[in-house]
């Protein structure tokens, strides 16, 4: 039997120490904590409760896009600027300066033309890590122009939300993106086009109110939090408890809201399936 003593040394911090904080997630779903290598293998959803982590729009570009034909980005350079000189607890102009260094991206959505499964179409992608994917002009901007270029290509048109809708900063301004977007939808739709909108966790907002809810078809992300107004709010408005699992997308689906959840391991071959269903072809061989 080995004997220790005590050191007699003081701790003289409280700091805790943070062992290998990069090597594993702790899932706010059910706990768990997960190796990051694995958790990357399972496209960000954990294997033991399937709560789907929120990913960056490059993530989503690499999972859905063929990457052996690449794809182009559109409006790339298409920024919000500070119009009201919008000032609080933080600048707004210092706000978007942030965003950028910290996402790497010039807005809360990239917009790009691409293949999936060998079928040519646009996509736009919002980021929730920039500035909570909120919706501004320039983002507006973005979608309507997007929604143009698959009317005048006649491609299929995707849009991935993500948002906590539209952006205060900039006031009535984002609140005309509303507007905007549902009229460039309207379009494409009379001109016959296909829009498959996603909705992945959050949506909600002026981005639900406005284009994520005007898709042909609606896909969503399982458990993916969805809605207009926040649920505190609804309760203190109506005055009653709201079910269990209210806003949640398997609730939606139940009442008609989302036509079909999809596992994220999923979403391409559901794409594909349904570019295919509506009459496109292949522009372009999956395989190469």
């Amino acid at each position: 039997m080995a004997w220790f003593r005590r050191s007699a040394q003081k701790i003289l911090s409280t700091e805790r120490k943070n062992l290998a904080s990069d090597l594993w997630t702790k899932c706010p779903g059910c706990s768990e904590y997960i190796y990051r290598d694995e958790l990357e293998r399972s496209q960000f959803v954990c294997p033991t409760c399937t709560h789907h982590f929120s990913i960056s729009c490059h993530k989503y570009l690499e999972q859905l896009l063929d990457s052996q034909n690449g794809y182009t980005e559109l409006n790339a350079s298409l920024t919000s600027v500070d119009p009201l000189g919008f000032k609080a607890a933080r600048k707004y102009a210092d706000q978007i300066k942030a965003a950028k260094e910290k996402t790497g991206l010039n807005e809360a959505v990239i917009t790009v033309v691409g293949t999936i499964d060998g079928y040519q179409a646009v996509l736009a992608i919002m980021d929730f890590a920039f500035i909570g994917g909120s919706m501004g002009s320039a983002v507006g901007e973005k979608v309507s122009r997007v929604i143009d270029y698959a009317r005048e290509h006649n491609y299929p048109l995707v849009i991935i939300s993500a948002s906590g809708g539209a952006r205060m900063q900039e006031a009535a301004l984002s609140l005309m993106q509303m507007a905007k977007t549902s009229a460039k939808l309207s379009l494409f739709s009379q001109a016959g086009g296909l829009y498959i909108s996603v909705l992945t966790d959050p949506t909600t907002g002026g981005v639900t109110a406005s284009y994520a809810m005007l898709g042909d078809v609606i896909l969503a992300e399982p458990g993916a939090l969805i809605g207009f107004a926040g649920a505190r709010v609804i309760k203190q408005t109506i005055g009653q408890e709201l079910p269990e699992g209210f806003q949640r997308a398997e609730f939606l689906k139940e009442k008609g809201f989302v036509d079909h959840i999809v596992h994220r391991k999923d979403l391409k071959d559901t794409l594909s399936h349904l570019i295919g269903f509506f009459g496109y072809e292949r522009s372009a061989d999956p395989d190469k």
